[in-house]
């Protein structure tokens, strides 16, 4: 025992030294990259914003302290982060196939999402995503069109409860109904969160959300068992069990239905028949059915339901351009309540004010990657194990390709106005191989839902856009919530 001890502990000072030599090698390797000070293991611990909107706040404003080039490092705690917010420099990376695994904040979501394929390593998501490429498919998501018209008719209803002057959270209103949505779509059941009070999935989404985030800009809870033994810590944990529970549930109540049909597939399909059938067949295993059912839950009414938000609040502090919409609308849909395939391929302008939307506010504002080699960037060869972050926010902000970048202009989108614009000036969807594989999903349901809000209501917004303060975190939302006064234009078909 005497023995022992000694080499232990000369093992463990060894195992130090050595982590700290190769953190002194990367700072002096990326010595001169443009960086606020930061000091050795620390990094920017010590002047780094607790919050997220303090943190968003100085992320933001190194963008705007390093414009040449358009990128600038970040040490958490020992890990060097490479920000990158110009179209030319994130498409270095979007475009190559070495560089497709998440960063490490990634691995923090798996406790909720598992391996699905938004969490998963290169290896794992290739063989993922071309399974499941087939299931967003046009023909299939056109089905899905009752179930937006249906939901967004119940929306319209419940907002006719409130009088001119009343102000409605928006947020609040739009992801119960993305929530029934999407429950609808990826499970085939309706959970009604729109007709009921207090969703506690809603309440578990949003927290785990926050708790993520948190966890991101603190080193010193990545830790699991550290992390269990903290306030923080439980309440994940108890935001897992409802999370994964509800899902769970749905799986379960599902696959006896499609065993007790002999996995007749008929009629309009869930994303989760889909799966089964996959199961079935033997090209899925079916531990991955939960990971990806919890990944379009999450993916497909939070991103959702918050582009929806930021569009509503820039129409109604723009009413000539909401009454242009308006216009557009009215002209598409005459005297029809439902949405079809096609009156959303005539519905252009509305298709450039989302899109302008998701410019100035993209759900997810900034995306994180791996350089799994060396790779030259913005002409410094940045080495291997380096985490990027993607600023989509800033990068949508570029003025080398964006004229007054900060002004709403959905007209900024028409085809004569976009030629010569970088493909990559624009990325709410991130881009490349590793896209979002539900984008054009997402596209659609907030189509119809715009569409009808806007043919119902006169949108006005409560709080001017200056006065908006956004805070970062895995998804973009207001510091405080944001809030509209609804003035009815035409009758209320029911739904």
């Amino acid at each position: 025992m005497g023995v022992i001890i000694p080499i232990i502990l000369v093992a463990f000072a060894t195992l130090i030294a050595w982590l700290l030599f190769k953190h002194m090698r990367m700072r002096h390797v990326l010595r001169h990259l443009n960086q606020p000070r930061s000091y050795p293991i620390v990094g920017h611990g010590l002047i780094t914003k607790p919050d997220p909107e303090g943190f968003m706040n100085q992320v933001i404003g190194m963008g705007y302290l390093y414009p040449d080039p358009r990128m600038c490092l970040l040490w958490i705690g020992p890990f060097p982060c490479l920000m990158l917010y110009s179209a030319e420099l994130v498409e270095t990376i979007l475009v190559s196939n070495k560089h497709l695994d998440k960063g490490f904040a990634y691995r923090l979501l798996e406790p909720w999402l598992g391996k699905s394929i938004l969490t998963s390593r290169k290896s794992q998501w290739r063989p993922k995503r071309k399974l499941l490429t087939p299931t967003f498919h046009y023909d299939i998501l056109k089905d899905f069109l009752p179930i937006f018209n249906e939901q967004s008719k119940i929306l319209v209803q419940k907002m006719c409860c409130y009088g001119k002057e009343d102000k409605i959270d928006v947020l609040s209103f739009v992801t119960l109904c993305t929530l029934d949505i999407i429950c609808e779509t990826s499970m085939g059941k309706s959970i009604g969160a729109q007709l009921s009070e207090n969703n506690e999935y809603v309440w578990a989404v949003h927290t785990i959300n926050e708790l993520v985030s948190r966890r991101t800009n603190n080193p010193l809870i990545w830790n699991t068992f550290i992390y269990n033994m903290t306030d923080d810590g439980k309440t994940h944990e108890k935001c897992l069990r409802i999370l994964h529970s509800f899902t769970k549930k749905v799986i379960l109540e599902r696959k006896d239905a499609l065993k007790e049909s002999g996995y007749k597939m008929e009629g309009r399909l869930a994303f989760l028949d889909l799966l089964l059938d996959m199961v079935q067949s033997g090209q899925m295993d079916e531990t991955d059915v939960q990971a990806e059912v919890d990944t379009f839950m999450f993916e497909g009414h939070d991103t959702t339901s918050t582009g929806l938000m930021w569009a509503i609040h820039l129409l109604g502090n723009h009413p000539d351009v909401q009454r242009k919409v308006q216009a557009e609308l009215d002209e598409v849909m005459a005297d029809e309540e439902d949405v079809t395939t096609e009156h959303l391929s005539r519905m252009k302008y509305l298709e450039c004010v989302l899109k302008e939307s998701l410019r100035l506010c993209p759900s997810v504002p900034i995306i994180m990657r791996e350089l799994n080699e060396d790779q030259v960037i913005g002409g410094v060869n940045i080495p291997k194990g380096v985490t990027l972050l993607l600023n989509q926010y800033l990068v949508h902000r570029d003025p080398a390709q964006w004229k007054d970048p900060e002004v709403f202009d959905p007209d900024r989108f028409l085809p004569e106005n976009s030629v010569g614009r970088k493909p990559f000036a624009f990325i709410p969807f991130s881009a490349g191989s590793r896209n979002c594989i539900g984008q054009r999903f997402a596209l659609l349901e907030e189509k119809v839902i715009m569409t009808h809000i806007l043919r119902h209501f006169d949108v006005t917004s409560v709080e001017p856009m200056h006065e908006v303060r956004p805070k970062m975190e895995i998804i973009m939302r207001p510091v405080t919530p944001i809030h509209m006064k609804v003035t009815r234009r035409r009758p209320i078909v029911s739904p």
